[in-house]
C-alpha cells in the first residue's frame, strides 16, 4: 500500500501518544507538539506548489487551541509530511535560504510502501521533536532514511568542469 494520507494521520497520531508520555502538550485537533517552550508544527499534504510552500513558510503561524478559544503562535520549526515526492524547486527554495533550513524539515514519505519501507529526509534543524519522529519511524514502523537529493548537490562536480585552452 502507499502512503496515503489517513496512514500520515495514522502516523502522526500514535507519534503525538508517544510525545505525550515525555510530557510534552499537544493538540487533539492540530498537528503540533510543544516540548521545552518550542512550538513544533507538523504539515501533512499530498503536495504542495514552491510559491504555495513559500508564502506558508513565511507566514509563521500555528493555531493552538485553548479551551473554547484559539490562540495564533508562531512555531519554532515546521515539519513538512508529504505523500508525494517533493519538488525540486521546493527542496531548493529550503536549502538556498539559511534561516528555513533551521527551522523546516522535509519527510518524503512516497517511498514507504508495504515492499519498501523508505523515507527521504531533508532535516537540519536541531529540533529535539523531529529527531524523536524520525527515531519513532525507526523504532515503531522500521522505516530507513535518505536524503532528499538536491540538483546542485548532485548534477554539479567539478569533474564536469574543463577548461579551455585559450591560445
Amino acid at each position: 500500500m502507499k502512503m496515503n494520507i489517513p496512514k500520515i494521520l495514522e502516523i502522526l497520531t500514535q507519534f503525538k501518544e508517544l510525545c505525550q508520555r515525555k510530557g510534552w502538550e499537544t493538540s487533539e485537533w492540530y498537528d503540533w507538539i510543544k516540548a521545552n517552550g518550542d512550538y513544533h508544527n507538523f504539515l501533512w499534504t499530498k503536495t504542495v506548489h514552491t510559491s504555495s510552500f513559500k508564502r506558508i513558510a513565511s507566514n509563521k503561524r500555528c493555531i493552538v487551541r485553548k479551551g473554547l478559544s484559539y490562540q495564533v503562535v508562531e512555531p519554532s520549526y515546521t515539519a513538512w509530511l508529504l505523500s508525494e515526492p517533493f519538488p525540486e524547486t521546493l527542496i531548493k527554495a529550503i536549502t538556498d535560504d539559511a534561516d528555513l533550513t533551521s527551522r523546516i524539515a522535509v519527510y518524503d514519505l512516497s517511498l514507504m510502501t508495504d515492499s519498501t519501507n523508505q523515507c527521504a529526509k531533508q532535516n537540519r534543524t536541531d529540533s529535539q521533536v523531529f529527531r524523536d519522529f524520525e527515531s519513532f519511524l525507526t523504532n515503531e514502523l522500521g522505516v530507513s532514511f535518505r536524503p532528499i537529493p538536491i540538483a546542485s548537490e548532485t548534477d554539479v562536480t567539478t569533474d564536469d568542469c574543463t577548461i579551455a585552452e585559450i591560445s
